[in-house]
């Protein structure tokens, strides 16, 4: 007990130590009462100085300096009210509100000094909603009161990964604001885009446009601090204005970077104040705005969008984009030796211009329906048309959709104008045909190899001048049509691909896959990466963030006519948006200029290879149908067009052969136009009564055709005979017996099938079938100038008259058309036969040449498949 009294002092008396406590605290306060009497009297002072001026100036008329003075300040004070109605760029600092003030005697608005040269520090970062909020506010108000586009805004936000920024996605849409940079590689690239700006700036002078660059959150490393408080060093010529939130960021042993012309905003839990107020707990020189301050809240959502609607609307008027504004003033004067180029759009008001060269030999485009792919590939065709010459230019386009995109490059009945650099164009394009597209390529390519090696160059811009071959663009839309399933058309589709895409950058041959979805696509199951690895160059359209990878939609173009364009393979920090124009509005421009490049057109230069897959093929029009004539040395029937990049006709020799014949099979009505082509075509071949044409319309359904073809072969002056299944049965006999009395015969059977019953029975003197007889024909009848030309309704009657598999060769040539593909591989004797029967192709089969190829059968003007069963 007297150990623990010794160490107190008498109760109700404060020891040694807590005394000087107290007199330190009463010390203080004693201070701050002092300096608040101080200002206090200060302030009556003053007023009381203000009111004895008053009351003199009481009656006198006021000084002419002071009523301009007042006129001044009131239109100032208008000025400030309505900034919605200024339409300056963002020059030098101006008074942006940012809350108010408040005081004993009331709230007062405060304004900062904010635009290029005057930026803001914040000590709090975008975590804090209040902070999210005033930065917000920020960017309205100064977008508001700049010119429509002369404001380009730009994020930051590493802490929030961009959600700061979400409640202005009307914004964005409209085009005014870019995704937020939150990695540090999306960081780097922006803050270099933004000195880009600043050098480019203090270079043009003030009509170069401001940029507003918000930092939702600190930058993560201390270079990257330090090149923002630069930017706040350059000064207004420099056209920047930072937001910098959370600032001063708290950097591991060393100070942060000093601002220059910043205003600094320090939040404590209820007030943001100005600088450093004396007597703020802060404060470290007395100065400041010594009142606190309430921030202005969140703008409605209302607003957000119509001052997004409205600026968006005055940008686009004002900086309205159309296909002239891509195009070179003068054409076909650049090189396409290191590369092609071309303007896409722009990216504020700033050109982009894109390449295929080394960097980015490829490009893959993405973009839902309606988002504008086949818009912006025609602008990119047209510039680079424009400024390449055919010599230096060679464009194969397909397009997969149910569309007309690269109808316009080709000519019609009534437009005979085309684009001269196109090799081919394929409308609604077959994937067999895409699959002839991709083929040729190929060739083009070893055929460059062996040219490469001859003159002992790798690359297309070492080749000697007189050596230098065209690059070539192949530009495939809704290309997942080609690669569609698992089958032998996909799988050698998605092989093709990847060798083009791998060796093309050396020889010049450039890819453009357009497409809505990358994904789900089976045949490039485990293949997708490496494919389109090979695709440097991306570009997103609304709906097509799947081509920049895991990113997605996020880093996607929303606004209809724009997209996102990444030269990094999709890599973050490598976007650009841009705003490309509307070929379709600019039609009669486009017009004008597809004829200036057909007239300017070397004469060596051929209209493209044209192959619509909607278009009925007609003997009547094809080009190899008007040219035949007797003389040749072999005899073909022609039956239609091969899908094939020349639509080359598809024909079928008949000569001496055992087996060389012709079997159509199927139940549709096309078959007997088939035999009608056949028959016409031979009979062109022949000189007038050099042939016999034997016609048997054994269907209904064929009536009408074997008469048309019966007035065809007499109009060509060959001798034409109309037999019922009797004369048939007994014209089998007479042909398969060598009498020596028979000359060159075509038999033209519609409906073989339907003879069947007749060719089992035997003839009761030789005991022959009718069956004997065919065959025999099959076998033998080639060789002394007869050949059977049939349409069999169905394959298992084809095979039971042919007598089983082992004899399918005796019909050597098969034209099949709306067969099951495993029915006819089954007969084929092939286990993976690639063919899909529908009403307008066909697949021809040579047995002897081992050919197949799928073609558009030949059928009569004015016939339309879809009339058909």
């Amino acid at each position: 007990m007297a150990s623990c009294a010794a160490g107190r002092a008498p109760l109700g008396f404060p020891s040694t130590r807590r005394t000087s406590v107290g007199e330190q605290r009463v010390g203080r306060l004693a201070s701050a009462y002092g300096q608040a009497v101080t200002a206090h009297r200060q302030a009556r002072e003053r007023w009381a100085a203000a009111r004895a001026l008053l009351d003199r100036l009481a009656g006198q008329p006021v000084p002419e300096r002071t009523a301009d003075l007042v006129a001044r300040l009131d239109r100032l004070a208008g000025d400030l009210a309505a900034p919605t109605n200024a339409t300056s760029t963002l020059g030098g600092p101006a008074p942006v509100r940012i809350g108010e003030a408040s005081t004993v005697d009331g709230r007062f608005p405060l304004l900062l000094p904010l635009g290029a040269g005057g930026h803001l520090a914040i000590s709090t970062d975008a975590r804090d909603p209040r902070v999210a909020v005033l930065l917000r506010v920020l960017v309205l108000r100064l977008l508001a009161t700049a010119a429509p586009g002369a404001v380009r805004v730009v994020g930051i936000d590493p802490a929030a990964l961009g959600a700061t920024f979400l409640p202005l996605r009307p914004l964005r849409d409209a085009g005014l604001l870019d995704a937020p940079a939150v990695t540090e590689a999306e960081i780097d690239v922006l803050l270099g885009a933004a000195e880009t700006h600043a050098r480019a700036a203090q270079h043009a002078g003030p009509g170069e446009g401001g940029l507003l660059l918000v930092v939702a959150a600190s930058a993560p490393g201390p270079r990257q601090l330090a090149r923002l408080a630069a930017l706040t060093h350059a000064g207004p010529a420099a056209a920047v204005c930072v937001l910098l939130a959370g600032h001063p960021a708290a950097l591991p042993g060393q100070a942060p970077p000093p601002l220059g012309a910043t205003t600094t905003l320090r939040l404590d839990e209820r007030y943001a104040w100005v600088g450093d107020p004396p007597g703020h707990p802060f404060s470290a020189d007395g100065t400041g705005l010594a009142v606190p301050v309430l921030l202005d809240g969140d703008p409605p959502a209302s607003a957000v969008r119509a001052l997004a609607a409205r600026l968006g609307a005055a940008v686009r008027a004002d900086e309205a984009l159309h296909v002239a504004d891509l195009l070179p003033e003068r054409r076909w004067t650049d090189s396409a030796r290191t590369g092609l180029r071309t303007v896409v759009g722009r990216a504020g008001r700033a050109p982009v211009t894109l390449a295929f060269d080394d960097a980015t030999p490829h490009w893959l485009v993405g973009g839902r329906t309606g988002a504008g792919k086949t818009v912006f590939l025609i602008d990119v065709l047209y510039g680079l048309a424009a400024r390449y010459s055919p010599a230096e230019l060679r464009l194969y386009l397909l397009d997969f959709k149910e569309g007309v995109s690269f109808t316009e490059f080709v000519p019609t009945e009534r437009d005979p104008s085309f684009l001269p650099h196109a090799r081919a164009v394929g409308v609604e394009s077959d994937r067999e045909y895409g699959l002839a597209v991709l083929r040729e390529l190929r060739r083009e390519l070893n055929h460059r190899a062996d040219e490469f090696k001859a003159h002992g160059v790798t690359k297309l811009a070492d080749l000697p001048a007189g050596e230098a071959a065209p690059r070539i663009v192949a530009v495939i839309d809704e290309f997942q049509v080609l690669l569609a399933g698992n089958d032998r058309v996909a799988r050698e589709a998605v092989d093709l691909l990847e060798e083009l895409a791998r060796k093309g950058r050396s020889y010049g041959v450039h890819l453009v896959l357009a497409s809505q979805s990358t994904t789900g696509v089976e045949a490039l199951y485990g293949r997708a990466e490496s494919l389109f690895g090979q695709f440097a160059l991306r570009v997103a359209l609304p709906g097509g963030g799947a081509v920049l990878g895991p990113r997605g939609e996020a880093a996607a173009a929303t606004a209809l006519g724009s997209a996102v364009v990444n030269t990094a393979a999709g890599a973050a920090g490598a976007d650009t948006l841009v705003r490309f124009p509307d070929a379709h509005a600019d039609a009669r421009q486009i017009a004008r200029l597809r004829y200036e490049l057909w007239d300017a057109r070397p004469d060596d230069v051929p209209p493209p290879a044209v192959f619509r897959g909607y278009a009925a093929a007609h003997l009547e029009d094809d080009p190899a149908g008007t040219a035949l004539h007797p003389g040749g040395r072999r005899p073909s029937a022609l039956v239609g067009r091969t899908v094939d990049v020349d639509g080359t006709p598809a024909r079928f020799v008949l000569d001496a052969t055992p087996g060389r014949h012709l079997g159509v099979v199927g139940t549709s009505t096309t078959g007997a136009h088939v035999l009608r082509a056949a028959a016409l075509s031979l009979a062109r071949q022949h000189p007038p009564g050099d042939v016999e044409f034997v016609l048997a319309p054994l269907v209904e359904a064929a009536d009408a055709l074997a008469d048309d073809t019966a007035a065809g072969l007499k109009a060509a002056g060959h001798p034409v005979t109309l037999v019922d299944a009797a004369g048939l049965r007994q014209r089998l006999g007479e042909l398969a017996a060598d009498t020596g009395t028979v000359g060159k015969t075509y038999l033209v059977v519609f409906g073989v099938d339907a003879v069947g019953a007749a060719l089992v029975r035997t003839e009761p003197g030789t005991f022959r079938s009718g069956h004997d007889d065919l065959r025999a024909l099959l076998r033998e009848g080639p060789g002394r100038g007869v050949h059977l030309l049939g349409w069999w309704r169905g394959l298992r009657r084809l095979a039971d008259d042919l007598g089983g598999s082992q004899n399918r060769d005796d019909v050597a040539c098969l034209l099949a058309l709306n067969v099951p593909a495993g029915d006819l591989g089954l007969h084929l004797g092939v286990t993976d036969l690639a063919y899909t029967p529908r009403a307008d192709r066909a697949l021809l089969v040579d047995r002897h040449a081992q050919r197949t190829a799928l073609i558009v059968p030949f059928t009569r003007p004015g016939h339309r498949y879809e009339e058909e069963d």
